[in-house]
């Protein structure tokens, strides 16, 4: 292995060390406001009032937009190798994962292994609540007030103000 490749190993290896260990702190006041400002050096977009749980993961650190209020529950998972925008008011449930990229299935029998990602935007509008253990896929526009039922897998775009649940989401029912 090249010295090159061991630095870059090294470098990355210290992000995730210092994310993992910034991300693990309480949800106080004055935890919340180190964890967005690690996310804005970064070079993300970090509104106010925002909630960080411990033990969220965001890798990279950027390609992400959060609104004002945003509520970002215990063990959420979001990466950004695609843009993550994230709206006002936004409940994101325990455990879900909200993915911005996704790997490439190549021609015929080729190495799935070697075909790389694919990147995709995610855009969750304002007033979303996701509940617990949601998968939110690369590619998916959530519209604002819309509701993601617990457990739920979204590969599609969601209307806004509809409830959606399953896997994969369908239409439950329109908010009134």
């Amino acid at each position: 292995m090249g010295f090159k490749k061991i630095i870059k190993h090294e470098l990355v290896s210290t992000y995730e060390f210092i994310s993992r260990l910034i991300f693990s702190l309480p949800r106080h006041k004055l935890f919340n406001i180190i964890k967005a400002n690690w996310l804005r050096i970064q070079g993300s977009k970090v509104g106010r009032g925002i909630t960080f749980y411990p033990g969220i993961i965001i890798n990279p650190g950027m390609n992400i937009e959060l609104g004002n209020h945003v509520d970002l529950a215990w063990g959420v998972l979001i990466t950004t190798s695609g843009s993550v925008k994230i709206g006002d008011r936004t409940l994101v449930g325990y455990r879900t994962i909200i993915s911005s990229s996704n790997h490439i299935i190549p021609d015929n029998q080729g190495r799935i292994f070697d075909s790389g990602h694919k990147p995709e935007n995610v855009i969750i509008e304002n007033d979303v609540w996701i509940g617990a253990n949601c998968v939110i896929v690369a590619g998916v526009i959530i519209g604002e007030g819309a509701v993601i039922a617990a457990g739920s897998v979204v590969t599609k775009d969601v209307e806004p103000f509809t409830i959606v649940g399953g896997t994969p989401a369908k239409l439950i029912k329109k908010r009134n």
